[in-house]
């Protein structure tokens, strides 16, 4: 079979207006229409129209930003250190990212007494209110507070008729006899350097259990030389803080498993 002829020279008759262009200016149209270059259009959109959809639904298994509320950590055994006639406790927490100024409350101790220190003074337990308060009360009044820091943080464990927690976390500011003064109510205190959501203050009935909680006052560290770079590393081994009373003894322990965290663990 012959070759079609380039059409070099060849005019072609224009399918949409009859007029004559060079043959090789022309071309092709969607609908097979043969025109010149400058009358080609573009198939219409519409001719064609995506088929509709409904709306994407959400996410399957999709999960909120959010800043997860702070937990209890394990200590190792026999975490607590004291020293005869001093007010500061060591407390061993290897890499536990604790920073000064944090809030700390521990639970689980073990040992009775370690240096002549009471398990309930560490634990900052077993007190009660004494009195029924109203939300905006700054003056409460506890059972006694021979073991609570000069100042501070508490919480007030409450339990409504849902079986819920709501606990509320108050800053006090001194102490006098056996009350708290100077109460900030419904608040939340540091835990590894950010401070929970506040909580809400409420009213309290007398003999609602009440907790305490210490202070970080420093942090101790290790420092080990290395091979490469950096040259040296350093640690965090844990951290200090003082009781309101010194300890009679020297003393280490504490026991298995002892467990630290926020002043308050309940969302």
């Amino acid at each position: 079979m012959a070759k079609f002829a380039k059409g070099k020279h060849a005019l072609a008759i224009s399918d949409r207006s009859g007029l004559a262009f060079p043959w090789r200016e022309m071309v092709t149209e969607w609908n097979g229409a043969f025109v010149h270059y400058s009358e080609f259009e573009r198939k219409q959109p519409q001719l064609e129209p995506r088929p509709f959809v409904a709306d994407p639904q959400g996410l399957q298994k999709a999960r909120p930003a959010r800043t997860e509320f702070p937990t209890e950590d394990f200590l190792p055994n026999n975490p607590f250190t004291m020293t005869s006639a001093s007010t500061t406790v060591a407390v061993a927490f290897e890499n536990g990212a604790m920073q000064v100024n944090d809030i700390v409350r521990f639970r689980e101790i073990k040992d009775l007494v370690i240096g002549g220190v009471a398990q309930d003074t560490l634990q900052v337990s077993g007190m009660v209110l004494q009195g029924d308060i109203t939300s905006t009360d700054t003056t409460i009044t506890l059972d006694y507070t021979s073991d609570m820091p000069p100042s501070g943080f508490i919480v007030i464990e409450k339990i409504n008729s849902n079986g819920q927690f709501e606990n509320e976390v108050i800053e006090y500011t001194a102490i006098s006899g056996i009350n708290l003064t100077g109460c900030v109510r419904g608040t939340s205190a540091q835990y590894r350097g950010v401070a929970p959501k506040k909580t809400i203050a409420s009213s309290h009935s007398s003999g609602a259990k009440v907790f305490g909680a210490f202070k970080i006052t420093a942090l101790t560290t290790r420092t080990q030389n290395t091979a490469g770079m950096p040259t040296t590393t350093t640690t965090q081994t844990g951290f200090n803080f003082e009781l309101a009373s010194a300890a009679l003894a020297n003393g280490n322990g504490g026991g298995f498993q002892c467990t630290i965290g926020p002043i308050n663990d309940r969302g």
